[in-house]
Parts: C-alpha cells; sequence; structure tokens
C-alpha cells in the first residue's frame, strides 16, 4: 500500500513562515500532501483560515502548534502539539504568555543589534511579520539579510543571532512541563520537534526523552526537514526504544528558505508506528 503522504511540521505568516495559512494549504495540496498540520509558533491565529482551505480543496487538516519550551543550560526544544483543540482556555492562555515574552525579546535583540551597526532592527523584522504579536528571529534574519548584511537567512542565524553572536538574547521559554500540560489538557499529541537540530550530548538527548515520556509525550519527528540520513536513522532507533510515535515533517517556512518542500519528505522508514495513525 502507498505510503501516506503527511506532512506535519508548518509554518504560515502567522508566525514565522512566508506565506498565508491559505495559501500554504494550496501549496502543500498541489505537492500531493494527504494530510497537513500547520504548526505555527506559540500561536493559534491560523488554524481556522487554513482549516477552510482545507476543506474547500479536499485536503485532510490537523490543528497544530510548535511550543518553545527552555531546557537544560539554556537550550530552547520545540514541542509539536498535534490534534489539539484550539479553543482550549488553558493552551490559549499559555500561548498569549509565551508571545509576550516573544515581544520583550525583539526589544532586546534590537538593542543589541543597534550596538553592532545594524539599526532599526525592531522596525525592520515588524516589517517582516505578518502578525505584528509575533516577531521572531526569522523576522529579525530577513530584514538583516535585505540590509545587505548577509547573503541569506542562515548566514545571519550563524553570524548574527545564534548563541554567543552580537544579535543573541537569553530568554525563559515555558517549561516543558508546562507544554505537555497545554497540550495534553487540549486532547493533543505532543511530539518532540526536529531533535537532530539541538546542541544536546547522547546522554542529555536520552534525558530529554525520558522526562518527556514521563510527561506524557508521545512521539517524535523521525523524518524532519534538516534530518541527514543518519539522523534518520538514530531516531528512528530511539522511537524503537521508547515506543514513540514516528512523525514526517518538513518544517516548511517559505520557498527559498527551507530545507525541503511541503510534502517532499522521503517515506518513514519501516517497523515505526505513524503518529497520524493516533490522529
Amino acid at each position: 500500500m502507498k505510503p501516506l503522504n503527511a506532512d506535519l511540521h508548518c509554518h504560515s505568516t502567522v508566525s514565522d513562515g512566508l506565506l498565508p495559512p491559505a495559501d500554504l494549504v494550496r501549496r502543500a495540496h498541489a505537492n500531493g500532501v494527504e494530510l497537513l498540520a500547520l504548526t505555527d509558533h506559540d500561536e493559534l491565529g491560523g488554524l481556522a483560515e487554513a482549516r477552510a482551505t482545507a476543506d474547500e480543496v479536499g485536503l485532510r487538516f490537523v490543528d497544530g502548534v510548535e511550543i518553545s519550551i527552555s531546557w537544560g543550560d539554556d537550550q530552547t526544544v520545540h514541542i509539536v502539539g498535534l490534534a489539539v483543540d484550539p479553543a482550549d482556555a488553558a493552551l490559549s492562555v499559555g500561548l498569549q504568555q509565551i508571545r509576550s515574552g516573544r515581544d520583550a525579546r525583539a526589544g532586546r535583540m534590537a538593542a543589541e543589534l543597534d550596538k553592532v551597526g545594524i539599526h532599526g532592527a525592531y522596525e525592520g523584522a515588524l516589517r517582516h511579520a505578518g502578525n505584528p504579536a509575533l516577531v521572531s528571529r526569522s523576522h529579525f534574519a530577513r530584514y538583516i539579510v535585505e540590509q545587505g548584511h548577509a547573503k541569506d537567512v542562515k548566514s545571519v542565524f550563524d553570524y548574527w543571532l545564534a548563541k554567543g553572536k552580537p544579535g543573541y538574547v537569553e530568554h525563559a521559554w515555558a517549561t516543558l512541563e508546562d507544554a505537555l500540560r497545554w497540550i495534553v489538557g487540549a486532547g493533543g499529541i505532543a511530539v518532540i520537534a526536529h531533535p537532530g537540530r539541538y546542541r544536546l550530548s547522547r546522554a542529555e538527548r536520552h534525558e530529554l526523552f525520558g522526562v518527556f515520556k514521563d510527561l506524557g509525550g508521545r512521539g517524535i519527528e523521525v523524518l524532519s526537514g534538516s534530518h541527514k540520513d543518519d539522523e534518520v536513522r538514530e531516531f528512528s532507533r530511539i522511537a524503537r526504544e521508547f515506543g514513540f510515535l514516528a512523525s514526517r515533517a518538513s518544517d516548511f517556512h517559505g520557498p527559498g528558505e527551507s530545507w525541503i518542500d511541503l510534502g517532499k519528505m522521503p517515506d518513514l522508514p519501516e517497523g515505526l508506528t505513524p503518529v497520524w495513525t493516533q490522529l
């Protein structure tokens, strides 16, 4: 039987994507995606538009979110919530708290960039943000490229916005306990996003997975747009070891700015239980 073309992690202009929710859904449908989750950062505002468009084009849709959490020694980890109830009060209040923290961080980032000659960064980032309540590092990166300080967004993160660089600002996000409580309380399935991107040793990663599972976490992105072949093999092994559901996700942000397009990932390795069997 042909594997399901599921893409369970992507972003719209409601967070740091380049396409409005409706256009994102239409692109996914054109690419052959059969099951799509919109998972904007700390934000549910694009779900109604995305779902309406999915209904219009005949694409099965999952309400999702990607929550930023602080873990260990100044490590930011992202937890995807799939099939959450957008009307859940505790989830909405929790995400609002995180967005308030994002705005304060954006102001501090702009001040740090101003010190090294990148002026007007907050206003510039805001112009790139489809949602003025959520100004992220990606919006700053696009402004810095626009101003000619870097050739592309990836270079901005490498030289300006990563830890230890001029525009980096430490920030306390939600806790893992918060994120799991909100997602599970809203009827969702919690999935660790792109685990290959975190600066964690094997032991630290194992600890994260263990605590995540103990708190009710159920899935891991085995396939992510940023994962290399060896990472796919490693996280397939982790999924089997912990009994995690396996997710397939592009983490698409926009044309020309993402590792891979919507729905263009390889199939999940055999022997894993896809997370969509529980959706």
